[in-house]
């Protein structure tokens, strides 16, 4: 049976079983693969994505919780890189290896979203987001020099 979604704006039908995470639906079933497969736990935070606009991670949300729900992936930030975000992570070279930066963008552009002028605590705790590189001292100069850009 078919379930519908809305992703990045698109209306989408994916015919896969309703326990499908949802990872996996955006990933093999819509050839969607900006967002990433971490740990399978939701620890580490490589896949996450918006759901009705709060920061989700995607591999522990089965299909069936997401039906006609808005989902934004790491390709619906901005398709051009011109968010903010993406802006300033390529101006504090804050990718090191690049595999959690998708998850980690994800997670900072919710936390701007409700709260545009974020302290180093908030950062910490919102955006929980396991970095292998350990770039979180560029994460958050990114965040912050994000936020002063972005009109409250």
């Amino acid at each position: 049976m078919a379930t519908n979604l809305i992703v990045n704006g698109q209306r989408k039908s994916v015919d896969a079983d309703a326990d499908t995470p949802l990872l996996w639906v955006l990933r093999d079933h819509l050839g969607m693969t900006g967002t990433k497969f971490g740990c399978g736990i939701a620890q580490c935070g490589a896949c996450t994505v918006h759901i009705d606009k709060t920061a989700v991670r995607s591999c522990q949300v089965p299909l069936q919780a997401v039906a006609n729900k808005q989902i934004t992936t790491i390709e619906g930030l901005s398709t051009d890189g011109s968010h903010a975000l993406q802006k300033v992570w390529v101006e504090n070279n804050v990718a090191q290896c690049g595999y959690c930066q998708s998850g980690m963008l994800m997670a900072a552009a919710a936390l701007l979203r409700s709260n545009p002028r974020p302290t180093d605590a908030d950062i910490d705790a919102h955006v929980s987001n396991i970095c292998r590189c350990g770039t979180y001292p560029r994460v958050r100069a990114a965040i912050h020099k994000a936020a002063q850009s972005i009109k409250a």
